[in-house]
């Protein structure tokens, strides 16, 4: 028979158990064709940092098939190294879904230069796909660095075919 503790420790654990699945369920998967895992593993192997995020999204409505990182990654607002206002990836992939050309900026994020971003966004190759990508942080790379490796990252993937 299960003692108190143990039915209070379950009862806390239900709603939380329900949100994961409730996020679980709202997150994207991969584009078709594409396995989840396999493009994570590529992602991370490439780019991956807690401060990253990259999102893959349809051309024309920017919808997004395929989220690497969490929410709160993805919804910062950084600088977009344009002038102007803050961004969040979700702006830029949807500029670039619409016809925006490709970009692959940095710029710092702190006054002192020890802190920058990097924004790298464009075509998938092959595919009616976009794709936008943000570091942030100490160690963030450079926007073509980040082209780069998420352009092989793709490719091992099988996302898209090799150039």
């Amino acid at each position: 028979m299960p003692t108190p503790r143990k039915t209070a420790r379950a009862l806390r654990a239900g709603p939380v158990a329900l949100l994961a699945l409730v996020a679980c369920a709202c997150s994207p998967g991969a584009p078709e064709g594409v396995s989840k895992k396999v493009l994570d593993e590529a992602i991370s192997q490439g780019i991956g940092d807690p401060n990253t995020c990259v999102l893959i999204g349809k051309v024309g409505s920017g919808e997004i098939v395929y989220r690497y990182n969490t929410h709160l990654t993805c919804g910062r607002e950084l600088p977009s190294c344009q002038g102007g206002s803050a961004v969040t990836v979700d702006d830029v992939l949807k500029s670039v879904a619409k016809g925006e050309p490709e970009r692959a900026l940095s710029c710092p994020t702190a006054t002192d230069g020890s802190r920058s971003v990097g924004w790298s966004a464009g075509r998938v190759l092959g595919k009616e796909l976009v794709y936008a990508a943000v570091m942030e942080g100490q160690k963030a790379l450079p926007g073509r660095v980040m082209a780069d490796r998420l352009e092989r990252a793709f490719v091992k993937a099988g996302l898209q075919p090799e150039r």
